[in-house]
């Protein structure tokens, strides 16, 4: 039997990619390299692997090998998304892999009879009328037989599919490789007080990820005279909350970076005093790769309490937590966290086994090979990683 794999996300550029990684060495997201060195070695088992990104600056489609080609829609897919069916319709995967939880594409793949695997990286909060109403029709989609498993990352976010009414079953919490682990560093203690204390965000820069919120909090640990500056990382709305520090009068503390290289996030996260993660309930979270990254480097986390984040971030055991939205909260966690030296050492020599706490054993590779090489011992060894075995009851589910 032929076999065309392919897989489906909302944006990204692999042709950029490719170059980067490959030719440049530069990875700029966190298992970049891992992806790409994945799907080259299953586009030399099968017909054809096709890396499709939806919103992408440009439309392409281009043959990277023989058997693997990249397309960059340069569409909206939740605006657009018969031009995605197009795409499917045009390529005719026998086995397709998608990225976010659009129903309209699980939909078409149920009519068209096309093998199917969710690998979802978002949270399903059960919150007003509306948003239940949406999960619940979902929830019904990937319920259907021609879905074959949901990946969701980390346990957290894959409880979520299961309080929407997502069978467990096919419920499957996955990771990607870590290449920097604890074990690069060591725990950290505060140096020299009354010395500039750095914090950094690393992130997508849009309201939701709580970017207001800790430009406010700066502002009110400025406006006291605390010695602190703030760098962010990532792309998004920059110009919006360049403004918005330049009103607060704190222009001169923050220091936008862009998008940075993956292994500078790891030296920017070492060299702060702190890494924050201020996420709205709102946003769709699953377990940041912050989190993992700033565990990796012993440095303090200051966190909303996004219910993604329940369990595997404690208050005063291994990060300091403040109610999500409350800038005022936000400072106090920080002006604490900063005049107790005691307490940031034990948050920092926490690191290591909050880090390893968070880890699964199913990575993203393994779960799309062992589904696309289907065997019972593939199938076996799936179902056994499954919310429903009994693997994840250590962990508690989310309220």
């Amino acid at each position: 039997m032929k076999m065309r794999l392919l897989i489906i996300q909302f944006g990204g550029d692999y042709r950029k990619a490719f170059q980067l990684v490959y030719t440049d060495g530069v990875e700029t997201y966190h298992g970049q390299k891992y992806v790409l060195d994945t799907v080259l070695r299953i586009s030399e088992q099968i017909d054809e692997v096709i890396l499709l990104c939806c919103k992408t600056t440009q439309a392409y489609n281009i043959k990277i090998t023989k058997g693997l080609r990249v397309i960059g829609a340069g569409v909206d897919p939740y605006k657009q998304v018969s031009e995605i069916f197009k795409i499917i319709e045009t390529h005719k995967p026998t086995h397709l892999v998608v990225h976010f939880p659009i129903p309209e594409i699980f939909r078409f793949c149920i009519q068209n009879r096309i093998k199917t695997i969710a690998l979802l990286a978002d949270s399903f909060l059960r919150t007003g009328l509306r948003r239940q109403y949406k999960n619940y029709l979902l929830a019904r989609i990937l319920n259907h037989p021609q879905i074959d498993w949901i990946g969701n990352h980390n346990v957290n976010a894959s409880f979520s599919l299961q309080q929407i009414g997502v069978n467990p079953h096919k419920i499957i919490p996955y990771d990607w490789t870590h290449t920097v682990t604890p074990e690069l560093f060591g725990a950290k203690q505060l140096q020299n007080p009354g010395d500039n204390r750095k914090l950094v965000y690393v992130g997508l820069i849009t309201e939701s990820k709580g970017v207001g919120d800790i430009l406010d909090a700066l502002a009110i640990l400025r406006n006291k005279n605390f010695p602190v500056t703030l760098q962010i990382a990532g792309g998004g709305e920059t110009d919006k909350f360049i403004n918005h520090a330049e009103r607060l009068g704190i222009r001169d503390h923050v220091n936008f970076l862009g998008l940075v290289p993956n292994d500078l996030v790891i030296k920017l996260m070492r060299d702060a005093d702190i890494v924050v993660i201020p996420s709205w309930h709102e946003y769709p979270e699953a377990c940041p790769f912050t989190i993992y990254e700033a565990f990796c480097t012993y440095t303090p986390l200051v966190a909303s309490n996004h219910p993604m984040f329940q369990g595997n971030l404690q208050h005063k055991v291994n990060a300091m937590i403040y109610p999500a939205r409350n800038p005022k909260k936000l400072a106090e966690c920080i002006t604490e966290l900063l005049e107790q030296p005691s307490l940031y050492a034990k948050l920092s020599a926490a690191s290591k086994i909050a880090w390893q706490r968070l880890q699964v054993p199913m990575k993203w590779a393994d779960l799309i090979e062992k589904w696309l090489y289907n065997s019972s011992a593939n199938h076996a060894c799936l179902s056994r990683h499954s919310l429903a075995s009994s693997y994840y009851n250590y962990r508690v589910p989310t309220a």
